[in-house]
């Protein structure tokens, strides 16, 4: 599913006039969208007191579309204006004509008609600004929101469903005003912006529920950004054919693990492995081998000698011979920050052959990091993995400023390093070098523990091995890590989780979205 931010979204409103579709059928369609979402979400009209709160622009004259309806079905509706609409205003002309109450900031100084009718109502229609966040929230608005917030706080509160966005979050970058107040549900016309899916404005989102407006099909086909959601990562998975082979689904060559970091390189390819790769093969230092050997025999090894617990970097020499064999190669888990391990990835990387994709995590991003112009010399196609505090050092800025616009440093970054990134975290973000961009759904502090990293990492090579493109091995794999996540969150909790509880959810995620 498509994501826009709110210069795309009037870009495809202003494609759709073009097309046939006015400006006022969109705000029907929108309206009536709006009625119907509040219906399913009291259950029932009957004896429902809901209440709109409508803004000056179109996001209020959808919330007057709504309220028509809603009283058309049988509701008991009240109209807030933040201001008074003219008689020439065909929507609040029908709400006038049905003798809908209504009453307006300007009228309503100390603002208690409004503080009558939140007491009263049942739900409560946010559509006083929609993706119009550049309005400062302040004066009037400000006070109607803190009224409705008090509303939010009783012990039997409205419910709130916000007309495309919470009042007060930004649509582009997910912003949030103190005054916004957390909706119930929130009904995303024509296409879900951006905020929605991005912390802290998802917080206040509640269940977003994307509607149809009447933008004609196809025109947002040039958009580059995606939500990832199951039936996009179902459609891109590889193939599993019946007569296949080990051959068929590719061979991943982990490297890392050091003498202190041993369960990095397990949970690594065990994950390649579980994302369903043919055959996983571990380079790594004595140490590892003899910790690894046990825990998972289906993989084989490669073995490299051991400086102070670190690869020897004339062992680059030695993964690099046997890296042609081999489908994708994942390098960095467990190698420490030692200056031996450092040089070895440089060697490893550079000199990689073009044919051999490869996933860079955890210390390979360090190496990276203290390596200039890196990107200048990757031969192979490549797959960053970072965490805020990773990605940071690759660009050298502070933490504060990737996380201030996650998706666009990770744009910023994948077309300057030609190579796809992953900014891990809440709602990880992937991105191309192409423009392309893809958002996960999902933000879950379960997976806030050490080793997680190493899983997703190996996934994602586990699907490189199996023949997709890096983009989609990438985003396939955010996903299915996180879903992963998700099961281990609902029968443990946010607490207590351990990486190794998601390796085995990874191939039963993977069944339940082959099986629809």
């Amino acid at each position: 599913m498509k994501l826009v931010t709110s210069e795309q979204m009037r870009e495809l409103e202003r494609r759709s006039e073009e097309a046939g579709v006015s400006t006022a059928q969109l705000m029907e369609n929108a309206g009536l969208a709006v009625a119907q979402e509040t219906w399913v979400n009291l259950g029932t009209l009957e004896d429902r007191r809901i209440l709109v709160l409508a803004g000056p622009g179109n996001n209020g004259g959808d919330g007057l579309v709504a309220a028509r309806y809603l009283f058309d079905w049988g509701a008991e509706v009240c109209v807030y204006l933040l201001r008074r609409r003219g008689e020439d205003d065909a929507n609040y002309r029908e709400v006038v004509l049905r003798q809908i109450p209504t009453a307006a900031v300007e009228e309503d100084p100390e603002l208690r008609q409004l503080e009558a009718w939140l007491q009263g109502s049942h739900a409560v229609v946010d559509a006083l600004l929609g993706t119009g966040r550049a309005r400062p929230v302040e004066g009037a608005l400000a006070e109607v929101l803190r009224r409705l917030r008090a509303a939010r706080e009783r012990p039997l509160p409205p419910r709130i469903i916000a007309v495309d966005l919470p009042t007060g979050v930004d649509a582009d970058t997910g912003a949030v005003d103190p005054l916004t107040v957390e909706a119930d549900a929130t009904v995303a016309l024509g296409l879900p912006k951006l905020g929605l899916y991005v912390l802290p404005g998802s917080r206040y989102a509640g269940r977003v529920q994307p509607v149809e407006i009447g933008i004609p099909a196809g025109l947002d086909q040039d958009l580059p950004l995606e939500l990832l959601t199951r039936s996009w990562v179902r459609d891109h998975l590889p193939a599993r054919p019946e007569d296949a082979n080990k051959g068929t689904f590719g061979r991943v060559l982990v490297v890392g693990g050091s003498a202190a970091y041993v369960g990095a390189v397990y949970l690594a390819a065990c994950a390649a492995a579980r994302a369903g790769a043919g055959l996983v093969t571990a380079a790594c230092v004595p140490a590892v081998r003899a910790a690894l050997a046990a825990r998972l025999p289906e993989a084989t090894f490669l073995p490299l000698a051991e400086h102070e617990g670190a690869i020897e970097p004339g062992e680059a020499r030695t993964v690099l011979d046997a890296a042609a064999g081999y489908s994708a190669l994942l390098l960095g888990p467990g190698l420490t920050q030692h200056e031996y391990a450092q040089s070895f990835v440089r060697l490893a990387l550079f000199g990689l052959p073009a044919e051999v994709p490869a996933v860079v995590d955890a210390d390979g991003l360090n190496a990276l990091a203290r390596t200039e112009g890196w990107w200048t010399r990757l031969r192979s196609p490549t797959v960053v993995t970072p965490h805020p505090g990773e990605m940071a050092r690759l660009l050298g800025v502070t933490v504060e400023q990737v996380q201030g616009d996650r998706l666009r440093t990770a744009m910023e970054a994948a077309a300057r390093w030609r190579a796809v990134v992953v900014l891990k975290g809440a709602n990880t973000v992937v991105a191309a070098p192409d423009g392309r961009a893809a958002l996960s759904p999902f933000a879950n502090p379960a997976l806030a523990t050490a080793g997680t990293g190493d899983v997703l990492a190996g996934t994602v090579a586990g699907l490189l091995a199996q023949g997709l493109p890096p983009f989609e091995a990438a985003a396939c794999g955010v996903y299915l890590h996180a879903a992963a996540g998700e099961r281990v969150r609902n029968e443990l909790g946010d607490a207590g989780a351990l990486a190794g509880d998601l390796l085995p959810e990874l191939p039963r995620v993977m069944k339940d979205l082959r099986a629809g």
